[in-house]
């Protein structure tokens, strides 16, 4: 054999053993010679058993593999908590002149009516918005104390109001202008000097036009008052606004206001309705029903000096969601000289008011009528007021003055209210 011969054996065992490598490796990479797939034939680096990574690939090709994109979970909106407050209303706080000369001292020549309020007082402090009805003026001394006709209290009353827990005043009623445009101009001063909110009547057209918008707890209550007439005594001639007479047409007006103002809930306090009659009247259902049908949300009625029912009906709002609203005829009175027949009777009205402050929706939630009693004691001349829960007392005999029959009598007449109060209340109207 040649030389020649040998190399040519050599280099064919040579490409004999290259090619047979070849082949293992396409089998380790998974080239097996199917059709091609589309997929760039790009080098497939082999997994390495566990353990040989160093004897089968440099440390400088060892690459880790890109982890997952894995998408974060989106954050959900976090929910605002509710608000809810307490809407409190009494009727008519009234002064006749045999309510004066027990609550007078001597020594420091002035008045003390906190003693009226002193059993309702913690009631009344539940109140966030506590509302009161005041019928009478209170201008003070210059002008002369007097009763029935034309009233005129001491200014003492509106601090007893604050010390009951009042915070709210309306004051548009058949008595506003009993002693005229500066009784007006008094009691108003009177009752700001205590921090009051106030409506109903003005001492200037701006006054008269504010929007008047009480927020607690994140809720915010426009408020608005209106009178039937002022006794035929006219408005001033060259202040039409001093009264809020009630004028079905401005009154929606005004509502509209203060919804486009942002109020979470509207207040109407109406002064209407037919003295001593226990049954709202047609026109009273007529006006109040149509005011929440236009965007109030509560009517507190007053001036018939008894109790009338109080019904809950349904409107419709604009954007289809259904509100319901609440219509109180008449809260009687709350303090007064008035005796019999229920006018020595009134009710103490707690309401809760829920906002969803999510959607931004508020709603009238639990409704509580609380009757109460003035408890006249003394004699003649020197006659002593208070105002008492009329259950609670009952139950707790908290007047030691009182006899079993007078008991017997007082839960009598509870019974009576507590059945007038609600004759109307499941009698839900729908109002569009």
């Amino acid at each position: 054999m040649t030389l020649r011969m040998l190399r040519i054996i050599i280099t064919a065992l040579a490409l004999l053993s290259l090619l047979a490598g070849c082949t293992d490796a396409e089998k380790r990479n998974g080239n097996t010679g199917l059709a091609n797939t589309g997929i760039a034939n790009e080098p497939v680096q082999p997994k390495p058993a566990s353990g040989d990574v160093g004897d089968r690939l440099p440390p400088d090709e060892i690459t880790d593999p890109e982890p997952e994109s894995v998408p974060e979970p989106e954050e959900e909106a976090e929910l605002i908590p509710d608000s809810e407050a307490v809407w409190m209303a009494v009727g008519d706080v009234m002064m006749h002149m045999p309510q004066l000369p027990s609550s007078y001292d001597e020594k420091t020549k002035s008045y003390n009516f906190n003693p009226f309020f002193t059993k309702v007082k913690p009631l009344l402090e539940q109140g966030d918005w506590t509302i009161a009805n005041l019928e009478t003026p209170i201008a003070g001394k210059a002008l002369g104390y007097s009763g029935f006709p034309r009233f005129n209290s001491p200014v003492e009353l509106a601090s007893a109001l604050k010390y009951a827990g009042f915070n709210v005043i309306t004051n548009a009623n058949n008595h506003s202008l009993d002693r005229g445009a500066q009784g007006i101009e008094l009691t108003l001063k009177h009752l700001l000097d205590q921090g009051f909110i106030v409506k109903g009547t003005a001492r200037s057209k701006a006054e008269a036009e504010h929007l008047t918008i009480v927020e607690q707890k994140g809720i915010r209550m426009g408020l608005l008052a209106y009178t039937y007439g002022t006794n035929g005594i006219p408005l001033p001639k060259n202040q039409p606004y001093a009264v809020s007479l009630i004028d079905e047409a401005a009154i929606i007006r005004d509502i509209g206001l203060l919804r486009k103002a942002g109020t979470d809930f509207i207040t109407i306090s109406l002064h209407f309705g037919v003295e001593y009659q226990t049954v709202p009247n047609d026109d009273q259902k007529t006006l109040a029903r149509k005011l929440i049908a236009a965007g109030a949300d509560i009517i507190a009625g007053s001036h018939p000096h008894v109790l009338q029912p109080y019904e809950t009906v349904e409107a419709t709002n604009d954007d289809g969601t259904v509100r319901r609203g609440l219509i109180i005829y008449s809260m009687g009175n709350f303090i007064s000289n008035q005796r019999g027949d229920t006018k020595d009777c009134g009710v103490i009205y707690k309401v809760i008011i829920h906002k969803n402050n999510n959607t931004k929706q508020t709603r009238i939630g639990e409704i509580e009528p609380i009757p109460t009693w003035v408890y006249r004691s003394g004699v003649k001349g020197a006659y002593k007021y208070s105002i008492v829960p009329l259950e609670q007392t009952i139950k707790e005999r908290s007047l030691k003055g009182l006899s079993s029959e007078e008991y017997k009598r007082l839960n009598s007449q509870l019974v009576l209210l507590k059945k007038r109060l609600s004759s109307m209340s499941a009698q839900a109207a729908s109002t569009k």
